[in-house]
């Protein structure tokens, strides 16, 4: 399996390769004053909410975009068929993450996230610009399905029948604290499982044995039909991808919580 991670050395090793910097925080504001103020000579600014998202709603706070739009903003941004792509944040890959699934579910072939993210890339004495590229646009089709997904009754299905990881704080897992969405708590039967654990301190990924060994705890083995969710399908994306470094696939709930809370028929556990 070629690893969805790519090293700061390997990246400025590749040629060819269309780099997007996905910088972003939860409430905003979008990435985008810090990209001016630096970044990997030739990246092109990837706007998370409005690239890579569809508008909130009842679906959820980040919807899927529609294949279109979203076909649309990543030729802008330069992405072709034929090239890789790297993603990378300054948070742990966490909005990379998403990225990196949107184009692998519109049926990109070649796209990995830098590990460790620009902080990373900096630790290895690469440069950064403040010179802001012009893409030639690319010629990327969006053609979905490359990702498997899950609607709400098949995240609650599966949260019987294997393993549906809750990729948030385990403070909102529990219900304790919710500060974004109306109701607190998680899908019955799912399995706290935040993200900050994917990675160590650096803000690297673990090694895959080492998040084998902890997905196994949680319960998904080889075989065991595992699926993630999280607030909005952002970090679950995190999750999704920690779990490909492992070898493990998993379906990611797109709507995740901010979809479940929307029909109030849903059950809510806590605790």
């Amino acid at each position: 399996m070629t690893s969805p991670l790519i090293t700061p050395e390997q990246l400025a090793a590749l040629d060819g390769a269309t780099v997007l910097d996905v910088r972003w925080r939860l409430g905003g504001p979008p990435g985008l004053e810090s990209y001016r103020e630096g970044h990997i000579q030739g990246a092109v600014f990837c706007d998370l909410d409005a690239d890579l998202a569809a508008p909130p709603g009842e679906a959820g706070r980040h919807p899927l975009p529609e294949a279109q739009a979203f076909q649309s903003a990543m030729r802008r941004l330069g992405v072709s068929g034929d090239r890789p792509v790297v993603v990378y944040d300054d948070a742990a890959s966490t909005a990379a993450a998403r990225a990196w699934w949107v184009l692998r579910y519109f049926g990109h072939r070649d796209v990995r996230v830098l590990d460790g993210g620009l902080p990373a890339w900096i630790a290895a004495g690469l440069p950064t610009t403040k010179e802001v590229p012009q893409p030639v646009e690319g010629d990327f089709t969006a053609r979905p399905g490359g990702m498997p997904v899950l609607t709400a009754d098949e995240a609650a299905a599966l949260a019987g029948e294997g393993v549906l990881l809750d990729a948030r704080a385990a403070e909102r897992y529990r219900g304790e604290v919710e500060p974004i969405d109306p109701v607190a708590g998680h899908v019955p039967g799912a399995v706290s499982a935040p993200t900050t654990d994917n990675v160590g301190p650096d803000g690297r990924f673990l090694a895959p044995e080492r998040l084998r060994a902890r997905f196994a705890d949680l319960g998904v083995t080889e075989g065991v039909p595992a699926g993630a969710y999280c607030g909005s399908g952002v970090t679950a994306a995190h999750e999704v991808l920690a779990l490909e470094v492992a070898g493990r696939p998993a379906a990611l709930y797109v709507g995740s919580w901010s979809n479940w809370v929307a029909d109030p028929s849903r059950p809510v556990a806590t605790g």
